[in-house]
């Protein structure tokens, strides 16, 4: 470089570094004193400059160091830019938090230039694409989908404050405590431009959309959907595991088959609506791609399905799940009411999750007329696909006749093919068929041995229904104690039915001394949860001053909630009273 070049440089650098100064010393950037960095250990490089973790005076937390190459008045002016930016997006979680300046003090303009740092949060996972070599084989689907959903946020983030990234790859998307942080909002990229580098355009061919190295035109939202290209290649790398055309060479001739259309290949097992987003998103035709608040919005669909599912799978445990339920869940975690959720079902059967949750939704009628033929239907649909909840409901529909006609065999042939895949509510409901007779001979012995097995792998409704045998002496032999810890177990999982029998116990000495206030509570915080027999008992309790006070119309109250459910004790109650009344 000429003198003459040089001394241009320090002159078109004053204004940015003027500027830079001017916000340190009037707080609008916080400076940190370099001397005050200890335990500086360089994290990564690439040709723009180094990355190192350091830590700040007595401050546990680890903070990252940004330094540039080559530093000239493009180059400053950019760093500008970055720091403009920041505060325009700096409240998103998924962003690297900018936290200010630290500089290597220097004679000239110039090399002080050059000593400038950026102070940013520093993320513990590395880059993406570490991240996905190193933890690959641990991440769930629910993961993956949470990994795309964070950085599609981080880039909707960017466009709606109308800032285009352009540097999109696994290695500027960071981890850190397993949550994804976008690095940067395409500095490198501007500085490479700034400074005429080319030098990593090859390296990050794969993720770079074809379309946007023949456009000569400046518009904004033109751009948006290049981001939404590079998005494409990530959520299919998140799916892979590997870099997109791994072992192959990043040149022209790459460039130039991506160029005709040569995209990457979906991996076994991906789920198809997954699939589907992300080649759309890599569409050749920009216009043809989703903007990214959809791709938020359809990511955000995946997670909620999945969750409300896992949810069911869990709240079988208890009881079954109500919409009410499902309506405050989604309402609560997601801002997604069931009919959106049920409307997006109807448009979207790509996997069995979506395919059991439309049948679920039919077979409730949550947000629809409720339908049984049609959840059968999409039940035996899903159950195909070795869906386990829908191979439940399929014994569910035959054990009842929803949908389809009554058939007990099939029904135990349903509940014992999922109890042959090590499931607790699989081993419950052979414990059930057992107990009952339904389409197997009915053996208590066989009952107690199946509800023992579900019990222990932590199913509610077989520690009560095992404790009842023990209370009883059904197929086993008779221990009260037994029946009392069964009794108590399911009810620290706060299983309605399990606080009732508990709260019978200590009203009646059953395995336990009696304690009426114990009973009591026991009784009043089933009852709130509506199990009608709670409901009663607590009745009695207020009805007899049995552990409380004395009071009739509470008595009379929980009567009717009991009444109202149908439970012929209280009908008989409230029946009973009004004829004293008279």
């Amino acid at each position: 470089m000429s003198n003459n070049n040089e001394t241009q440089n320090i002159e078109n650098a004053d204004e940015e570094i003027n500027w830079i100064e001017k916000a340190i010393d009037e707080k609008y950037i916080k400076f940190y004193e370099y001397e005050h960095f200890s335990s500086i250990q360089e994290i990564g490089s690439g040709a723009g400059g180094k990355v190192f973790r350091a830590k700040y005076n007595n401050v546990e937390n680890y903070f990252a160091l940004k330094f540039f190459f080559n530093i000239n008045s493009a180059t400053i002016k950019e760093i500008v830019r970055e720091i403009k930016l920041q505060r325009d997006v700096d409240y998103h979680g998924n962003i690297i938090r900018f936290y200010g300046i630290t500089k290597l003090e220097s004679e000239n303009k110039i090399h002080q230039a050059k000593s400038y740092l950026l102070v940013m949060e520093y993320a513990d996972g590395g880059t993406l694409r570490n991240y996905l070599n190193e933890n690959f084989n641990k991440l769930t689907w629910n993961k993956k989908y949470n990994l795309a959903y964070q950085l599609a946020c981080a880039v909707s983030c960017l466009h709606d404050e109308g800032i285009v990234h352009r540097d999109l790859h696994s290695c500027n998307v960071l981890v850190n405590h397993d949550s994804i942080k976008l690095a940067d909002f395409g500095l490198s990229k501007r500085i490479e431009e700034a400074s005429k580098s080319k030098s990593k355009l090859l390296g990050m061919v794969p993720y770079i959309d074809p379309k946007s190295l023949m456009d000569s035109k400046n518009q904004t939202e033109l751009k948006k959907k290049y981001d939404v290209y590079s998005i494409g290649v990530l959520l299919w790398e998140i799916s892979s595991g590997i870099p997109p055309f791994h072992g192959e060479a990043y040149d022209f001739s790459l460039m130039y088959k991506i160029l005709q259309g040569r995209r990457e290949k979906i991996v076994p097992n991906t789920p198809d609506d997954y699939a589907r987003l992300f080649t759309e998103c890599w569409d050749d035709e920009p216009n043809n791609r989703p903007f990214m608040h959809d791709v938020v919005k359809r990511l955000k669909m995946f997670i909620t399905v999945n969750e409300i599912v896992d949810l069911i799978s869990k709240d079988c445990d208890k009881k079954k799940i109500e919409w009410t339920v499902i309506n405050q869940y989604t309402f609560n975690n997601h801002n997604i009411n069931p009919k959106e959720i049920y409307n997006w079902l109807l448009n979207n059967q790509n996997n069995s999750n979506s395919i059991f949750l439309l049948g679920y939704f039919n077979y409730f009628g949550i947000r629809t007329i409720r339908n049984y033929k049609q959840a059968f239907n999409l039940f035996i649909n899903a159950s195909e696909q070795n869906h386990l909840l829908a191979q439940l409901f399929v014994g569910f529909c035959y054990e009842y006749g929803n949908g389809t006609t009554k058939n007990g065999i099939l029904a135990f042939k349903y509940f014992e093919k999922i109890s042959n895949k090590d499931y607790a509510l699989g081993y419950f409901k052979v414990g059930f068929c057992y107990e009952i007779g339904t389409g197997i001979k009915k053996d208590l012995k066989l009952a107690a041995y199946w509800y023992k097995k579900a019990a222990n792998n932590g199913h509610l409704i077989a520690m009560l229904n095992l404790g009842n045998f023990y209370l009883n002496g059904n197929g086993v032999e008779k221990d009260h104690q037994k029946a009392f810890e069964l009794f108590k177990k399911s009810a620290e999982g706060e299983c309605s039915e399990g606080m009732t029998m508990l709260g019978y116990c200590y009203d009646t000495g059953i395995g336990i001394e009696i304690d009426k206030q114990k009973a009591v509570d026991l009784y009043r915080e089933a009852a709130k949860l509506g199990d009608d027999v709670a409901q009663y008992n607590l009745g009695i309790m207020y009805e007899r001053g049995d552990g409380i006070e004395k009071d009739i119309y509470q008595a009379i109250h929980w009567y009717e909630q009991s009444a109202k459910q149908g439970y012929q004790c209280a009908q008989n109650k409230l029946t009973m009273l009004k004829k004293v009344k008279e």
